[in-house]
């Protein structure tokens, strides 16, 4: 039975940090479903429901034990984390607020059925899923809503290793404002000011005077900044001002020790080594763009100070602040027969979810996507991407696992490609007597190891003087002190390049990387159903988390292909369903 607990936290104490609530955990067996419960759950739902359902077909698929790192050993006994876990996953099948899924838990017979609870269960305070989720984030659990679910539909036999999957991306949304530079400053000095109003009034009141409070007592995106850059910049050194200052009084050896503990203040400290220098007469200077002290890249700026972990990307032209989503599914090629599927429908389940910044590559997830399929024991024979997902070493690195990486190469981005001219594919490699031929006949001279950012390979050069006079030089170079310069990767890759590109221009492997495109519609299903484009929370350990609303899909998923009802909703207007008649 669930307790109704509302959960109070401490106030700060002059002595240090917020602790959580110290709360043990008593591992109980699931409980079975009340008879009262089931009966009228039943009566009342006569063609059944999801919850029902997915009680039903999969058991109890949470038990207690397996959340025991989020919970102490001593401490007031807390709710069942296994029925909390089953809560979360259908708050997420509908898309609701913690406190719809609390008054859900409270009147809704298919979830007291689900949970096994009696008709007289006064279910939970909301706050309560907030905590649990903040136990599990941090106890690196966020992974275990959506991996406790895929074990259990291993054992069913529903996915399993080898076949085809396929992944792909989404941007999603942080739950944050979008802040430009000079917001951004105002605004985390502000955030630093409250944090330290709350917890050590007395201490702020002797480091700042009243007109702080007119600056920073209101939020900095809320009113009208200056129009004119001159104040902007004047505004933007002030903000800089008041940062170092605070930071120098909370960091002050007779300042209490625990104030520089405190994350606003941390969040300040690092935004101003990002955002601002020092001279040694104290003038405070905001870095710029393109400057030998300039801004750190995009990968690594904080955007905002309410969520550190949330980044700047752009992606055709998209531009967002907040994370990026990576869902991996298993698929049927055309044609074929999956072995868990029944006569007529298909059932496509996600095997992976994982979640970066925004501003992480696709290409870097490839490996890790390969890694955790397989920690999961759910290895795919082929796994179809898009073009982000590839790269030579990445389909060389797959196939050494046993995994045809069915994504194209991206085509070559060299000023030659673009122009039309000689590409390193249209010279002749002699790799025994290390020298390379081009269109025209002429050979290399030059040959050297060479390593580019991450990547081994070799320089081949030619002769300044045959380019200068070769005839076809425009399509080859435009420089005017050296010949063409040609970067080759190692033999086995080049060749593999080689062989790879010819496969992929035949029809055949065109057809079957046609099955890519129905990712699409699992992106779609994870933003409309779940609202995983926008995150709910902050931080990248808690938005992870949201992400286990992957387990909420396969479970909608699974209700759809046990009851034979298609996941689209295709409908047709009175007009499209006319029957007409053709006169002559």
């Amino acid at each position: 039975m669930i307790v109704g607990r509302s959960l109070v936290l401490p106030p700060l104490s002059p002595s240090g940090p917020q602790n959580r609530v110290v709360m043990s955990m008593q591992p109980k067996p699931w409980p079975e479903v009340p008879a009262a419960t089931a009966r009228v759950a039943r009566k009342a739902f006569r063609k059944g429901s999801l919850a029902i359902r997915a009680r039903d077909e999969l058991g109890a698929w949470y038990a207690d034990g397996d959340f025991a790192a989020a919970y102490g050993v001593r401490g007031a006994p807390g709710m069942s984390p296994a029925q909390l876990a089953m809560v979360t996953v259908l708050q997420f099948c509908e898309n609701l607020t913690d406190r719809q899924a609390a008054d859900a838990v409270r009147g809704r017979l298919d979830w007291k059925y689900a949970l096994g609870l009696p008709l007289d269960d006064e279910g939970f305070d909301f706050p309560v899923l907030s905590e649990f989720r903040s136990r599990l984030a941090a106890a690196g659990l966020e992974r275990a809503l959506f991996e406790l679910l895929l074990d259990r539909l291993k054992e069913l036999g529903l996915v399993r290793p080898g076949g085809t999957q396929r992944t792909d991306s989404t941007h999603v949304l942080g739950a944050i404002r979008d802040l430009n530079r000079l917001e951004l400053a105002g605004e985390t000095v502000r955030a630093a000011l409250e944090t330290l109003a709350a917890a050590a009034p007395g201490w702020l009141a002797a480091v700042i005077d009243a007109s702080w409070q007119e600056v920073y007592g209101q939020r900095i995106d809320g009113w009208r900044l200056p129009a004119s850059e001159t104040r902007r910049q004047e505004l933007a050194r002030q903000y800089g001002r008041d940062g170092y200052h605070l930071l120098e009084a909370a960091l002050a050896p007779g300042a209490p020790g625990w104030l520089r503990e405190l994350p606003a203040v941390e969040v300040l400290r690092q935004v101003w080594v990002q955002q601002y220098t020092r001279d040694q007469d104290g003038t405070v200077n905001r870095r710029e763009a393109g400057l030998e002290s300039g801004l750190p890249p995009g990968r690594s700026r904080i955007t905002s100070p309410y969520d550190t972990g949330a980044r700047y990307s752009q992606k055709r032209g998209k531009e967002w602040r907040g994370y990026k989503v990576h869902l991996t599914e298993t698929c049927t090629h055309p044609g074929e027969q999956a072995a868990d599927a029944r006569p007529g429908a298909a059932l496509n389940l996600i095997t992976n979810v994982a979640t970066t910044a925004a501003a992480v590559p696709d290409a870097a997830m490839t490996g890790p996507v390969h890694d955790m399929l397989a920690a999961a024991g759910l290895t795919p024979g082929e796994h179809a991407a898009d073009a982000g997902y590839a790269g030579a070493d990445l389909l060389l690195d797959a196939r050494a696992r046993g995994i045809t990486l069915l994504a194209p190469l991206a085509v070559p981005s060299s000023p030659q490609a673009r122009a039309g001219g000689y590409t390193a594919d249209m010279f002749t490699i002699d790799w025994q007597n290390q020298q390379v031929t081009c269109p025209q006949g002429a050979a290399s001279r030059k040959w050297s190891a060479c390593r580019t950012g991450t990547r081994d390979g070799f320089i081949a050069g030619f002769p300044a003087a045959t380019c200068r006079s070769c005839p076809a030089r425009d399509k080859c170079t435009t420089s005017t002190r050296q010949g063409r310069q040609l970067f080759l990767r190692p033999r086995e890759i080049c060749e593999a390049v080689t062989v790879i590109r010819a496969s992929q221009s035949a029809q055949q492997w065109k057809d079957r990387y046609a099955i890519r495109a129905g990712v699409e519609a699992t992106i779609r299903q994870a933003t409309a159903v779940t609202g995983i484009r926008t995150a709910r929370y902050r931080g990248l350990p808690k938005t992870s988390l949201e992400h286990a609303a992957a387990a909420a899909i396969n479970l909608i998923r699974l209700d759809a292909w046990h009851t034979a009802r298609p996941l689209d909703r295709t409908r047709t207007t009175c007009l499209q369903r006319l029957t007409l008649t053709t006169t002559a």
